[in-house]
């Protein structure tokens, strides 16, 4: 897949919000993750987002779905659900197709670990498939401890564990 640099967006046109996988700005999100998934890994990977209920990305059960919006319009997006008592897992991070290589992915991650950190996680954990290298190295420059032998074929490995300890929240 190739992807065109965009002109960085001002930060007034960019708005993170919370949204629940009903919301039909999600659709994209899903699609483009299920399409690509498919092409990189040669199966149905749809089922792989259904894999987990909706209401593990909600706040009741200790999780979050954001969505980047460019002008109510999304362009990227993630989310965590609760792994256990201290450690939020990502899930679903994406940036749209027509979007990419402006940053947003790394938008999205340092979202997703200000509201974990929010919420009282200490801990972020993740996993990214073997032919994603795009997002091992996202996670590797965003300062995640890779959990696996980087030297290694990674498709010797299968998914490519990752972790993050976050620092407390500062009190004001």
């Amino acid at each position: 897949m190739t992807s065109v640099a965009q002109p960085p967006s001002s930060a007034r046109e960019l708005t993170v919000v919370q949204v629940t996988v009903c919301d039909p700005r999600v659709r994209p999100l899903l699609r483009e993750l299920g399409d690509e998934y498919s092409t990189r890994y040669g199966k149905d990977a749809h089922a792989e987002l259904a894999r987990y209920p909706d209401e593990e990305f909600t706040r009741p059960h200790g999780g979050v779905l954001l969505l980047v919006l460019e002008r109510g319009d999304p362009v990227a997006g993630g989310a965590f659900r609760r792994y256990d008592a201290t450690t939020a897992e990502l899930k679903r991070i994406w940036t749209h197709s027509a979007h990419r290589r402006r940053g947003l992915a790394r938008l999205v991650v340092a979202e997703l670990e200000h509201e974990a950190r929010a919420r009282g996680y200490r801990r972020v954990y993740l996993t990214t498939g073997p032919r994603q290298p795009e997002a091992r190295g996202l996670y590797l420059a965003t300062g995640y401890t890779p959990l696996f032998d980087t030297s290694a074929d990674p498709e010797s490995i299968g998914p490519l564990p990752f972790e993050k300890h976050l620092p407390a929240e500062a009190r004001t």
